[in-house]
């Protein structure tokens, strides 16, 4: 399988995948046409499509050095 350039490692593809497999699993609808029935197989398929993003969060806690003391 190939990794797509806007995922930094292999890490993040899976988390990715497993996370919209239970979106699917749920009752979310397919992105794409996918010859399988498997959610954790369609998820993949979209990821390869170029249909499923992520968006990686600001720092939800201020570093140490910003604090008010």
């Amino acid at each position: 399988m190939k990794i797509d350039n806007t995922f930094n490692n292999k890490y993040n593809l899976v988390k990715v995948a497993a996370r919209r497999a239970r979106q699917l699993q749920s009752g979310a609808q397919p992105l794409v046409n996918a010859k399988s029935m498997k959610a954790c197989r369609v998820a993949q398929d979209e990821i390869l499509a170029g249909q499923i993003s992520y968006v990686v969060p600001d720092a939800l806690v201020k570093p140490a050095a910003e604090e008010e003391i």
